[in-house]
């Protein structure tokens, strides 16, 4: 059985991670290949328009398995070069191919979030979190670092501060406090966190598809860009738009005070 359960609700794809017994843990190469494999799908189906990311049982993703640590086995078995090698090769796939998406993704944190889990709902647009949702960047405990791009992520997410906060203490963010510094956009009651961020999912779908897919080009790209590199991508990207026919219709069905009926691809 796949480690991301796929569920379609008409645009939105949601990827349910279901290894409750592991509280979801990131630990093999046939869940980094799922991740891969998985992103690259979504970019190839263009009627895919949002996704959402969460976790079976009362966990998120408790991250990497303390117990192959212990036992130098799997990702963290062999000498240095072996194991860099294993970081190259292995856990940092997830990264690259949830950046790399090129429709919205949306973490909806069920439980808690821990090292690498944590870690993987940063690598998401947008966090919606259960109330029961904690989150830990927790590596230093363990006497590591971030491997798998959280020292990337997180700053972007809650700014160098909070960032630096949470990587160099390892303590654990509960629900409100994440909301306080920004790392969750929202803080729900359990039983509402699946419909409220399909509703989140589902409003983003609603948009003309080619908009929202150049929108994150753009919100992904000012991450290095200058202003004038980001003011020249966006005339360009700005061009590309009104020669879409979705354009016309958007503008139609905004002065007809309807929803927009946008191509399906």
């Amino acid at each position: 059985m796949s480690f991301l359960e796929r569920t379609r609700h008409d645009h939105v794809l949601v990827l349910t991670m279901s290894s409750p017994d592991t509280r979801n843990a990131l630990t093999g190469p046939d869940q980094f290949e799922d991740f891969e494999r998985t992103c690259a799908e979504i970019n190839d189906d263009k009627s895919i328009r949002a996704v959402v990311l969460t976790g079976a049982g009362s966990a998120f993703c408790a991250g990497g398995n303390v117990k192959d640590m212990r036992d130098r086995q799997g990702l963290f078995a062999g000498d240095p070069y072996d194991q860099a090698d294993a970081y190259r090769s292995g856990i940092q796939r997830i990264p690259r191919a949830v950046h790399g998406l090129n429709v919205p993704i949306i973490a909806a944190v069920n439980g808690p979030a821990v090292g690498a889990g944590c870690d993987l709902a940063t690598m998401c647009d947008i966090r919606i979190a259960s109330s029961k949702a904690m989150f830990a960047e927790s590596f230093v405990k363990l006497g590591i670092i971030p491997g798998d791009g959280g020292a990337w992520f997180l700053p972007r997410a809650v700014g160098y501060s909070n960032a630096c906060l949470m990587a160099f203490g390892g303590e654990p963010v509960q629900a409100e406090q994440a909301l306080s510094m920004g790392l969750v956009s929202m803080v729900v009651e359990p039983e509402q966190l699946m419909d409220r961020t399909l509703q989140v999912a589902q409003s983003i779908a609603a948009n003309p598809p080619h908009a929202v897919r150049l929108t994150k080009q753009l919100m992904r790209a000012s991450e290095k860009a200058s202003l004038n590199e980001l003011l020249d991508m966006s005339a360009a990207f700005q061009a590309v738009c009104h020669a879409e026919p979705d354009h016309a219709e958007a503008v139609a069905a905004f002065f007809e005070k309807r929803p927009g009926n946008y191509r399906a691809n």
